[in-house]
């Protein structure tokens, strides 16, 4: 029998408002002992903290489930490390925080607003965006694709003037695929979150603020 090492806790705390230190666990559900885990999820566990330094929460969170797990991180490796298309790894960090913001997210936001740094070298673009898109200082060319990504995410019903206007700004069909699925992806990575009350790891807020070297792969 699976063993596990904090049980659903039926309390109600501040969504990521609380120290690592704290008494609040990362998440309202149980999370399982490494050793009663698969093999193939625990040396994925071991990949990530080995190139990242630590292990984002979501891992140790979504491992109670090993088959959900592993769907979960095949598709957002096909979304996310993606070689073909116009979307650069910043492109999709931005869409991620900008939609997961629309979706008041803060695990997402915090975790791929880190990411975002890292790829763009921009410290202060994600958090713009969080506050208020319309004001950050995007180019053109990612306020056309996050203009479309919210489009989706809100969701509104998408006409040809959505492609159009993406079009203007060197996306193609395609690459309007790819900002739906990761919008998509991400809208239900959000509302898996809210479920668990996942509580951001401490290192993303200082993730990508301190310049370092770019981890290729990196997940969240």
């Amino acid at each position: 029998m699976q063993k596990f090492s904090q049980g659903v806790t039926g309390q109600s705390f501040g969504y990521s408002t609380q120290s690592e230190d704290s008494e609040r666990p990362i998440s309202r559900y149980s999370i399982p002992y490494k050793k009663d885990l698969p093999y193939d999820i625990v040396e994925l566990m071991e990949e990530v903290e080995g190139k990242g330094g630590f292990l984002p929460n979501i891992f140790k969170a979504l491992a109670r489930r090993p088959d959900e797990f592993r769907a979960f991180f095949a598709y957002y490796d096909t979304l996310l490390n993606k070689q073909s298309g116009n979307l650069s790894k910043a492109d999709r960090e931005l869409i991620i925080v900008a939609t997961s913001a629309s979706n008041r997210c803060p695990y997402c936001v915090v975790a791929h607003g880190a990411l975002h740094r890292i790829y763009s070298k921009k410290l202060a673009l994600a958090d713009q965006v969080v506050i208020n898109w319309e004001l950050a200082e995007l180019s053109k060319r990612e306020r056309a694709m996050l203009d479309f990504a919210l489009a989706i995410a809100k969701p509104e019903n998408i006409t040809e003037e959505h492609f159009c206007k993406l079009e203007e700004h060197g996306f193609d069909r395609e690459d309007a695929w790819d900002i739906a699925m990761i919008t998509a992806y991400f809208a239900m990575a959000n509302r898996i979150a809210h479920l668990m009350d996942l509580r951001p790891n401490k290192e993303f807020y200082s993730l990508g603020r301190i310049p370092r070297e770019v981890t290729e792969g990196q997940k969240a």
